[in-house]
């Protein structure tokens, strides 16, 4: 979430750009920098904390103004400058940017990761090269130098073809006064177009003060930047066509990215900020990375138990990662909230690991909650968004988020990549618990690789549905969510966003759990939102959905694409990507060697046994379609049942009735074949008995 600034022109540049960079704080950073070039010498400052201390910095050596030997020398009319959000290195000013070469000739600043840099660095190492800082960046400055021949848009391309990452990037040589070299793959760039004068930038308000003139970079695209505009080729050398563009914007919109709320603008950063929270943790297939972690490398053998502590939204992305955790690596994880933890006595000691996220890195509850575990005997790790933050300092170890500044108050990318460090967490400790398989390790890699396409892919495509289904329903009184297992977690965390948004009164409940109380809250004029993604619960979701629209409720479920049967029983459906392949994370975090059995059988409808609590018979309506589904009969009772079957193949028979005449199965029937309409429960022959129902 770094921020670029570049300039090339005929005004002096300092004031510019750091005018630049004060536009894209809201991006979030730790360290600052700014190269100029003048006189054919690049000068260059760099400063941990805020802008101020880069400004003092800048002001005492007097950069930009001649130099600090020749003050009488024109001031800088070409520079870079950027912001630093440490993801490789520590924070200190060796690691902040602009990096520069050998010659200390060529100056680069750079967004996103080079997942290649480790092995670049060695092969760069035994060419000669030596290295000044920590950070994967430097790697580029260092690869222009070993291609350069005098020609740096060149340079630039032959360094591109042998990087691997997301990344975007500006180079200055001080043999090429007028000129700064580009390049994007993934990260955003963009160029302004002024009066003899070019800006370069990672987004539209570092220079949208200056011109509303825009061209957009896109992937693979190597651009020469010089006061007379941009010049657009692949890295191939092949031109490219890209025509201006013209942005009116306020200043305000454009720190919003154009979008109406900073909300709105940071839920559509997510698929950015998840992939910021993975990538050089996942260097490769076969093992997750956390190097990073100050702690002793036979924590996860060792560790007894992880206790996890947050608030709000922090708590609930816990929660999600208590079923991973549990799951892959087989150790017990409690999850607590920490304003009630701090204050019960909890039992803590040296063999537990505690887990402490805040986004913040600054909630008074969370960090009192890791004061009492570490006062325990117990090592801490801190979640945290917030570099420096009181967390930090309080944690024997900590895992950065890496989302950015969130502006809004409510809570969205950093919910989620919050899970995603969760889920990292999880295998982690599975591989040095060795309780996953390789092949395991590599499946469930992959697919964490994949997310940030999936959620890229599902944004755009739900939001029209979104949009919709909140219109027909925003006189609504009251929400209800049900989910079970990790959607329960969603479920919370949606009722609170609610609550936070709209201030409108709402409920997350375990669905299994609905029909002890909040059914009764149900009628028509209450929207219930159900996560019925798949898992290896999914059917039992589906039971209680027919329950709530037996209440006349309307539900909106949200599915996983290709859920046909879910739409099928639901009003409202809004499908989320798929992420696909046999090592599904929900049943992965969420089922049981017995949920597996089970689902196994179900799918078998004409099995002559069945477990006691559900009665399976394929519906007549349903054979007819080719559809076999399972009839659901909730629990009515806890007698013991023998394997008694009623003479028509139904369930079993509880023992106290086995000469009467068996209850009727209830069939949850596909819309467009029941005459009472879509999703119910049909009785098909006897009439049940009022309180059965």
């Amino acid at each position: 979430m770094c921020g670029i600034v570049g300039y090339v022109g005929g005004r002096p540049c300092r004031e510019l750009l750091v005018a630049g960079l004060e536009k894209l704080e809201y991006r979030g950073y730790d360290s600052a920098g700014i190269s100029l070039l003048h006189d054919r010498q690049i000068d260059s400052v760099r400063a941990v904390g805020n802008l101020e201390h880069l400004r003092a910095a800048v002001a005492a050596g007097g950069v930009g103004e001649g130099g600090g030997v020749a003050v009488a020398a024109p001031p800088a009319t070409i520079g870079i400058a950027h912001t630093r959000w440490a993801t490789h290195g520590r924070v200190n000013q060796e690691n902040a940017h602009p990096h520069g070469d050998c010659t200390d000739r060529i100056h680069i600043v750079a967004n996103g990761i080079v997942e290649n840099h480790a092995e670049l660095r060695r092969e760069l190492r035994d060419d000669g090269h030596f290295f000044s800082s920590e950070t994967d960046a430097e790697i580029i400055a260092h690869l222009i130098e070993r291609h350069y021949r005098g020609d740096l848009t060149e340079a630039v391309r032959a360094a591109f073809r042998e990087l691997r990452g997301h990344y975007a990037f500006v180079a200055m040589h001080a043999d090429h006064p007028d000129l700064l070299v580009a390049a994007r793959q993934e990260c955003p760039l963009v160029i302004g177009l002024g009066d003899g004068e070019t800006f370069v930038a990672s987004a539209i308000p570092a220079f949208l003060a200056e011109t509303r003139t825009v061209q957009y970079v896109g992937n693979g695209e190597v651009i020469s930047v010089d006061p007379e505009g941009a010049t657009f080729t692949s890295v191939e050398g092949i031109p490219v066509a890209r025509p201006p563009d013209r942005v009116d914007w306020s200043a305000d919109v454009a720190e919003k990215a154009g979008y109406e709320t900073f909300m709105l603008k940071e839920i559509h950063e997510q698929a950015d900020a998840v992939a910021e929270t993975l990538t050089d943790r996942l260097p490769g297939l076969d093992a997750v990375d956390l190097s990073e972690l100050d702690l002793p490398a036979d924590l996860p053998a060792t560790v007894r138990r992880i206790v996890i502590v947050a608030c709000g939204t922090s708590y609930h992305a816990g929660l999600v990662g208590r079923y991973a955790i549990e799951r892959w690596a087989r150790v017990p994880v409690e999850m607590d909230i920490a304003s009630e933890y701090r204050y019960r006595d909890p039992v803590v000691g040296p063999d537990d690991l505690v887990i402490g996220v805040t986004q913040s890195g600054e909630t008074a509850d969370t960090l009192a909650a890791m004061r009492l575990a570490r006062e325990g005997g117990a090592r801490v790790l801190a979640l945290t968004n917030v570099m420096g933050s009181q967390a930090t300092r309080e944690a024997d170890a900590v895992m950065f988020t890496r989302s950015g500044l969130e502006v809004c108050v409510a809570a969205t990318k950093t919910f989620t990549s919050q899970v995603a460090c969760m889920y990292l967490l999880g295998l982690w400790l599975a591989q040095g618990r060795g309780t996953l398989p390789p092949a395991r390790v590599r499946d469930l890699i992959a697919e964490l690789k994949a997310l940030p396409a999936c959620i890229q892919r599902t944004i755009p495509a739900v939001d029209p549905k979104a949009q919709a289904i909140a219109a027909a329903h925003c006189d609504g009184r009251f929400f209800l969510y049900l989910g079970r297992n990790s959607g329960l977690p969603v479920c919370l965390e949606g009722a609170l966003k609610m609550k936070e948004i709209t201030y409108i009164p709402s409920d997350a409940y375990a669905a299994g759990e609905m029909k002890h109380g909040p059914i009764a809250l149900l009628d028509s004029s209450t929207p219930v939102v159900c996560v019925a993604t798949d898992s290896p619960v999914l059917d039992k979701v589906l039971s209680n959905v027919a329950e709530v629209r037996a209440r006349g409720a309307s539900v909106i479920a949200v599915a996983t694409e290709g859920s046909e049967d879910v739409a099928a029983f639901t009003d409202e459906t809004i499908f989320v990507a798929r992420r696909g392949g046999a090592s599904d994370l929900a049943r992965e975090a969420a089922g049981d060697r017995r949920s597996r059995r089970q689902d196994r059988r179900r799918v078998r409808p004409n099995e002559p046994r069945q477990p006691h609590h559900v009665r399976a018979r394929p519906s007549p309506v349903a054979r007819g379609t080719g559809r076999h589904l399972r009839s659901v009969v909730p629990v009515r009772s806890r007698r013991r049942c023998r394997d008694h079957r009623s003479k028509d193949g139904g369930g079993l028979i509880p023992q106290s009735r086995r000469r009467r005449r068996p209850r009727p199965a209830f069939h949850v029937v596909p819309r467009g074949h029941d005459r009472a309409g879509p999703g119910r429960l049909v009785h098909h022959g006897w009439k049940p008995r009022a309180h059965r129902l």
